[in-house]
């Protein structure tokens, strides 16, 4: 534990689960759908549910969907900007079953077309843990370079991939692969300890069965 531990995170807001947590899920989001988002249906479970607004938990997700960062001034008008911007979102009041009481949902649509599904927790003191990614387990906190690889469950795909990130000299600190079924959708969550560059995420998309490969910066 360190001192960032005990007070918590530089912040705009009164709670650092309901708006700083709230804010990096919403950024995390945007950077998994990797493209400008339009549209959002955004579920809120347990605490997040009952006050989402006296909390400003409405205005961190949405700050966070526009690329905020927790301490950016323009949180506090980040539904406005929103307007502006032309993103239109819901929010829902709901029960997740088996599910940290801090969760958020958020379903969204990008300018290019791309749709994800995300569900993340709020954990404590800012800190969230991403749950599942289009209903996959996915289970990291995006507090180092991450890399999430969607891809086909084949034979071949997890080795090759540790190949690629071993020709770039490219460390794994943590790595997690959830599939759907047998020879169905998978994903693999990757944490890194250096950074991932563009040419490393070309070598990825062209691993046989990679569908996308997606490079998180700290958020």
């Amino acid at each position: 534990m360190n001192l960032f531990d005990i007070i918590g995170p530089v912040m705009i807001g009164p709670s650092s689960s309901h708006t700083a947590g709230a804010a990096r899920i919403g950024r995390m989001a945007r950077r998994l759908l990797d493209d400008e988002p339009v549209k959002a249906d955004i579920l809120l479970h347990g605490s997040f549910a009952k006050t989402y607004q006296g909390h400003g938990t409405d205005r961190a997700v949405i700050g966070g969907l526009l690329d905020m960062s927790v301490d950016d001034q323009n949180l506090r008008n980040a539904l406005q900007i929103a307007k502006e911007k032309g993103l239109d979102y819901t929010f829902t009041p709901t029960e997740l079953k088996d599910a940290h009481p801090n969760t958020i949902r958020l379903h969204l649509w990008g300018k290019q077309g791309s749709e994800i599904i995300v569900q993340a927790a709020s954990i404590g003191g800012g800190e969230i843990r991403v749950e599942t990614i289009n209903g996959l387990e996915a289970g990291f906190r995006g507090k180092q370079h991450t890399l999430v690889i969607f891809h086909t469950d084949v034979p071949g795909v997890i080795a090759e991939v540790s190949r690629v990130l071993g020709q770039k000299n490219l460390n794994i600190a943590t790595m997690r692969v959830f599939r759907e079924s047998v020879g169905g959708r998978a994903v693999m969550a990757l944490e890194m300890d250096d950074e991932i560059y563009p040419h490393t995420l070309e070598a990825l998309r062209g691993v046989h069965g990679v569908k996308r490969a997606i490079s998180l910066e700290k958020v």
